[in-house]
């Protein structure tokens, strides 16, 4: 666990923010047989990050559309649509809710919150970076952040596989979660 880092100074971006889903992309990272690896991502981000004083006081709140993963690979990604995975019809979404969000340096956070999958919902801590501000060229106040964490699926019950001839499985448990949002001050 990291040290919590006081007096960062967040008053210039204190406010609510809702999500860019145009700029804003949830990514994984999955090992593929054992030997590769296979990047995805979800394209249907929706939700809002609220920045406090202090910034422990904030929070975020995300919704996924499930439906909207895409590998770049038509049949990988129905079947990753399909009940042996994300199961889109039953659960058309996937939830992060922050619990508690901490500094860990004037630009680094540990923003801690529940992700619910398959309607299963853990604990799960992102290790976020933000990235900077501004003003876009429509008139709005956006702000950038990235955020990393990795988790074990089978936690969620995404838990489909299949044993390969050389020893191991189709599909590695862990899967690197990559982050990049960028919102709009509301």
């Amino acid at each position: 666990m990291a040290t919590a880092v006081s007096n960062v100074d967040v008053t210039p971006l204190v406010g609510k923010y809702t999500i860019d889903p145009t700029h804003t992309e949830v990514g994984f990272v999955a090992r593929h047989l054992m030997i590769s690896k296979v990047r995805g991502r979800f394209g249907g981000v929706s939700g809002d990050i609220n920045i406090a004083d202090p910034v422990e006081a904030s929070s975020v709140d995300v919704t996924i559309d499930a439906s909207t993963i895409d590998t770049g690979t038509p049949d990988r990604d129905a079947h990753l649509r399909s009940p042996d995975f994300f199961d889109v019809e039953k659960y058309p979404t996937l939830k992060f809710r922050s619990t508690e969000v901490r500094a860990t340096s004037d630009s680094t956070l540990e923003v801690v919150g529940d992700l619910t999958i398959l309607d299963v919902t853990k604990p799960v801590t992102l290790q976020a970076t933000y990235e900077g501000s501004g003003p876009s060229p429509f008139g709005d106040e956006r702000i950038g952040l990235s955020a990393v964490t990795e988790i074990d699926r089978e936690d969620w019950g995404l838990s489909w596989n299949a044993a390969i001839e050389t020893g191991g499985v189709v599909v590695g448990k862990k899967v690197k979660l990559e982050i990049e949002v960028e919102a709009i001050r509301s």
